[in-house]
C-alpha cells in the first residue's frame, strides 16, 4: 500500500512519518487491495485547552474510501487512535466485499443434514430513513450556494451548478471550510 504523510501548519518529524507509514501500512492485512492511504496531521490551538494534534487518514481501494479523523495530545497517540478506528471499518468492508463475491450453490435445505447447514452470514445494516424532502434545484454559482447555506444555517446545500449544469452540493467541512461536490 502506498502511504503518503503530510502536515498542515505543523512539521511532521521523520520518526512520526515512519511510524504512520508502518502502522497504516499494516492495515493492509485486514483488506488486501487497499491501494493508497493519505495521512494528514495538523495542530489546533484552543485558548481553553492545550494544543491538540489532529490526524486524518483516508484509504482507497476496491472502489471504496475509508476515512477517520482523531485528535490527541500528540501525533503518536493520534496515529494509534486512528488505527483503532480504522480496523473495525476495514473488517466491515472486508465482510461486505467477501459476501458480494461469495457464490453459494443452491441446495435444497431438506437434503442437507442439520449439522452441515452453515450459519447465516451477518446481515447488512438496515438504515431507517425518518424524513424525506422534495424540492426543486435552483441554478446558481457555488459561491451563492455557499452563502445560501450560511443564511439557512445548514451544513449543506443542494443546487444546480451554473458552471457545469449538473446537480451539486456545497457542504461545511469540519475544518470550517466549504467543500463542493459536483455530481456528474
Amino acid at each position: 500500500m502506498d502511504v503518503s504523510v503530510s502536515g498542515r501548519h505543523t512539521t511532521v518529524s521523520e520518526t512520526l512519518r515512519r511510524q504512520a507509514v508502518e502502522k497504516i501500512g499494516r492495515l493492509d492485512k485486514f483488506l488486501v487491495g487497499m491501494d493508497r492511504a493519505e495521512v494528514h496531521f495538523w495542530e489546533e490551538h484552543n485558548a481553553r485547552a492545550d494544543a491538540r494534534e489532529f490526524c486524518e487518514v483516508t484509504m482507497e481501494g476496491h472502489g471504496h474510501h475509508v476515512r477517520c479523523k482523531v485528535s490527541a495530545p500528540d501525533g503518536f497517540t493520534a496515529i494509534d487512535l486512528a488505527v483503532e478506528k480504522l480496523e473495525p471499518q476495514l473488517r466491515k468492508l472486508k465482510n461486505r466485499v467477501d459476501r458480494r463475491h461469495h457464490v453459494r450453490p443452491e441446495i435444497a435445505p431438506e437434503l442437507v443434514p442439520e449439522t452441515l447447514v452453515p450459519n447465516e452470514p451477518e446481515q447488512e445494516p438496515v438504515y431507517r430513513i425518518v424524513k424525506t424532502k422534495t424540492f426543486e434545484l435552483t441554478a446558481m454559482d457555488p459561491q451563492v450556494a455557499a452563502l445560501q447555506m450560511d443564511l439557512l444555517n445548514h451544513d449543506f446545500y443542494v443546487f444546480t451548478n451554473v458552471e457545469t449544469s449538473r446537480a451539486a452540493v456545497v457542504y461545511r467541512r469540519t475544518d470550517g471550510d466549504v467543500g463542493l461536490i459536483d455530481v456528474g
